[in-house]
């Protein structure tokens, strides 16, 4: 049987330890003081100050052109950057969404003005992005937005609503999907455009989704005659899918789609080590854990691999974050079966406040990205079963 999925190992060169003890070092100042439920927020934690200091050593837009304020790194470099970054569940969304899916799309499709304005303010650290992708009306089937631009003098006007956005409350733009043309029932591929919108514009009205910790960084957004510049077009009017469905290549097999409960194991391993028992369950299901880890983290540095090569490896990066969310949901799980642990905020107590955050917070994992029956229909798709 010949695979439909293409997965070439990819090793990292030991070229890449000075960058990755760099990293280490700077995190474990930064990362002293942070209290377990901060940790557990891991890159959907917005912090400004901490992204521009991470902008000040070049560690983000590590792969762009100088040109644009990046540093001309490899995607090898960016990675273990990330990795560093994901194990101590540094706060990264402020930066995060610009740094890997907003601003790679403006370099591939963006105008010359546009990457001038915007991938400089990222790289910085200055500039904070989010993602206009799903819809109250349309669930999981993206194609069937709603939400439309109509054509105006001198640019468009944006009516409908976006929902589970990330961050919108604290972000500064939005590159959103809306439909330019054609009818959601007929031709729900086509007609769809991607536009730059400045969050503080007049007709947008944010509105908070709270999850079961009480925050809420989550949100549904609406746009009421929200006036766009004709010069803030993300590519070509019409290419909007294809666009939107290159970007989640990226968004889908990076790190954070299996690292987000990360923390949890180190922790655990040194709770067990404290407690001085020779549990051999406990080192099995452990090792269990961690070669899972191992495995989700060579697929994912396959696909970093493909994507510098210029390919689009959707089915590929769906497997990952599929796969790559069934572990970071069963970390609480595993911490439970192995530890007299409390789920209880205490800020005394970092694994006890971690393993409180994410046993409430890991069920949404599994919607971020794209829900688990979307990808299972991408996966069969490239099976040739559907």
């Amino acid at each position: 049987m010949t695979s439909a999925f293409s997965f070439k190992p990819l090793q990292l060169p030991s070229s890449l330890e000075p960058l990755r003890q760099e990293a280490r070092t700077f995190l474990t100042e930064a990362a002293k003081d942070w209290s377990g439920w901060k940790v557990g927020h891991s890159w959907t934690g917005f912090d400004r100050e901490f992204s521009r200091e991470v902008g000040k050593r070049g560690w983000i837009g590590m792969t762009w052109p100088k040109a644009y304020g990046g540093h001309e790194r490899s995607g090898l470099e960016r990675y273990v950057v990330v990795e560093e970054m994901l194990a101590v569940g540094a706060p990264l969304g402020a930066h995060w969404f610009g740094d890997r899916q907003s601003g790679p799309l403006l370099l591939r499709l963006g105008t010359e003005a546009q990457r001038q304005r915007f991938l400089p303010l990222i790289a910085r650290g200055e500039a904070s992005f989010c993602i206009g992708l799903s819809e109250p009306d349309s669930g999981s089937d993206l194609a069937s937005l709603r939400s439309r631009a109509t054509r105006v003098e001198g640019g468009w006007r944006l009516n409908g609503r976006k929902v589970w956005t990330t961050n919108a409350h604290l972000c500064d733009f939005m590159i959103g999907l809306f439909r330019s043309g054609g009818q959601a029932d007929a031709e729900k591929h086509k007609g769809l455009s991607q536009f730059l919108i400045d969050m503080s514009a007049s007709g947008i009205e944010v509105r908070p989704i709270h999850d079961l910790t009480g925050e809420a960084h989550f949100n549904e957004v609406t746009f009421d005659n929200v006036f766009v510049p004709d010069d803030m077009l993300v590519g070509r009017e019409g290419d909007g899918w294809a666009q939107a469905s290159g970007e989640l290549a990226f968004e889908r097999s990076q790190p954070d789609r299996y690292m987000s409960s990360f923390p949890l194991l180190p922790l655990t391993i040194d709770a067990l080590r404290g407690a001085g028992t020779d549990d051999r369950l406990a080192s099995r299901r452990l090792g269990e854990a961690v070669a899972e880890l191992a495995v989700l983290r060579e697929m994912s540095l396959s696909i970093v691999g493909q994507l510098q090569e210029g390919h689009s490896p959707a089915k590929e990066a769906a497997l990952v974050k599929d796969l790559g969310n069934l572990h970071e949901q069963r970390m609480p799980d595993l911490v439970r079966e192995l530890l007299d642990c409390p789920s209880s905020i205490d800020a005394d107590d970092r694994l006890s406040e971690l393993q409180a955050f994410l046993v409430q917070n890991v069920p949404s994992f599994s919607l971020r990205g794209g829900t688990r029956e979307i990808l299972r229909g991408i996966i069969a798709k490239g099976l040739g079963l559907k």
